[in-house]
């Protein structure tokens, strides 16, 4: 159970990621979760949002160049290694994890955790067979 992201790429200059967000607000769009990465020159703006493609129709119509890719949106043990316990299955496995984010609801006693990993089919696979509680879109929405 994949779930699409939204990744924008931004240059790193004083308000473009405002710019970014204020083009979603403006399409009245509900940022679910988000991350940046950034190096000297560019950032990386990765969102779970409330609709990917009217985001992204408005982002690139404001000039951004975005890309849409598949996440897998965990539900842990919101304690004291809880991550690590699900770490443990891609270590298990051999599945290298790229990057995550994390966030908290106050609607749930989980911590929310967003992961791309290098094999996601096998990720998937790997965590349904070990019980682990994988989120999808509607989930998200009720967050």
């Amino acid at each position: 159970m994949a779930v699409k992201q939204v990744s924008i790429f931004v240059e790193n200059k004083e308000g473009r990621i405002k710019k970014a967000i204020d083009t979603l607000a403006k399409e009245n769009i509900n940022i679910r979760a988000l991350s940046i990465a950034d190096t000297t020159k560019y950032g990386i703006l990765r969102l779970i949002v409330s609709d990917n493609e009217k985001a992204i129709e408005a982002l690139e119509r404001d000039g951004f160049i975005v890309k849409e890719n598949e996440v897998i949106i965990l539900a842990v043990p919101d304690e004291p290694n809880g991550l690590n316990s699900t770490l443990a299955v891609f270590d298990e496995k051999g599945i290298n994890l790229e990057y995550l984010y994390a966030f908290v609801s106050s609607k749930t006693d989980e911590a929310i955790v967003v992961m791309r990993l290098e094999n996601m089919e096998k990720a998937i696979e790997a965590l349904s067979n070990s019980n682990v509680k994988i989120l999808d879109e509607n989930d998200i929405k009720g967050l």
